[in-house]
């Protein structure tokens, strides 16, 4: 059980996107007086609109607004980030300033703050492709694109500026989230869309592997983090500790959406240029010091995600994103 948030003044950097926007919930459900701190760039205001939070629009690159966040914060969860790698591709620069000096200035203006913790949220892209299953959190890390780079990067910002000057920040590394309200359009939303509308997908890569979590989980762990002294200056695992193909997942998808028959074609175009072909994550650390292991299968969660869906009329926040609708329409075209 997580425990209790009652009378904290929690930020939560993303808080209008997909895994920010979850923990938001959660946050107002165990009693925390949040501040949302988004340039809604991506985040979907729609996420929390519901939920007695204070809203800051603001961009990790702009100091004045990560200074007002961070005044009087008791516990910052920093989920803001560039986080598609596809779009890494063409905007390397602001991957790097938003993703690594975005960080800086953060925890910069944090550290007059005195918070009591930190919960720097990584990505398991920073380790690359397996060398060894399940990875732990002695992997090597190789990243593979700008984007994992720049998370790299920032974890080491964190880290060092936990050893320099004591700053109470904790490292979670989640492996792939999926779940309802996803802000950007990865393969399970991607999937689910599709077969909404046809039995005929266009995909990319469909024989790399990933270890997949459900949001809820991914949250628990991160609320469980955010009061536990023990993961002070820790880089922890969050995932399943399972992976499925890219098209097992698909035709695991199908089958739930009542699809017996699907054709799959591949766009080149959707291909990475050095693509990461497995992750597996090992949640031991996590397990042991934050007393956490997932909790909701695959199935069930995709259950979840799909009802969701369908329930909310068939459109997922990223549909109705100017910026995505665009880039749909020129990959259609």
């Amino acid at each position: 059980m997580p425990p209790s948030y009652e009378g904290k003044n929690v930020l939560v950097t993303g808080g209008a996107g997909f895994i920010g926007s979850e923990l938001v919930v959660e946050l107002r459900k165990h009693g925390a007086d949040v501040t949302v701190l988004d340039d809604f760039s991506f985040g979907d205001l729609q996420n929390i609109r519901k939920l007695k939070v204070k809203v800051i629009c603001g961009d990790l690159r702009e100091e004045e607004a990560v200074v007002k966040a961070t005044k009087g914060q008791n516990i910052i969860f920093h989920l803001a980030a560039r986080p598609f790698i596809p779009l890494c591709y063409q905007r390397p620069k602001e991957f790097f300033a938003v993703n690594a000096d975005g960080t800086l200035n953060l925890m910069l203006a944090t550290l007059n703050e005195n918070p009591e913790m930190i919960v720097h949220v990584s990505s398991s892209e920073v380790y690359g492709t397996a060398q060894y299953v399940p990875m732990d959190e002695n992997h090597p890390v190789n990243p593979h694109s700008t984007y994992a780079v720049s998370k790299l990067a920032a974890d080491r910002i964190c880290f060092s500026l936990y050893k320099e000057h004591g700053m109470p920040i904790t490292i979670i590394r989640p492996f792939n989230t999926y779940g309802p309200r996803e802000t950007h359009p990865y393969i399970v939303p991607t999937v689910i869309s599709q077969l909404v509308r046809s039995n005929k997908l266009v995909l990319g890569n469909l024989e790399s592997s990933r270890d997949f979590t459900y949001v809820a989980d991914t949250v628990r762990a991160l609320l469980i983090a955010g009061q536990c002294k023990q993961a002070v200056g820790e880089v922890i695992n969050v995932g399943s500790g399972k992976d499925v193909k890219i098209r097992d997942l698909v035709y695991l998808i199908a089958r739930l959406m009542g699809k017996k028959k699907i054709e799959i074609s591949q766009d080149k175009s959707k291909l990475r240029p050095f693509d990461v072909d497995r992750l597996c994550a090992n949640y031991d650390k996590a397990n042991r010091i934050l007393k956490w292991e997932p909790t909701i299968s695959l199935e069930d969660g995709l259950k979840e995600t799909i009802d969701w869906y369908l329930t909310k009329g068939a459109e997922w926040p990223w549909e109705r994103n100017p910026f995505y609708i665009e880039l749909l329409k020129l990959s259609s075209s």
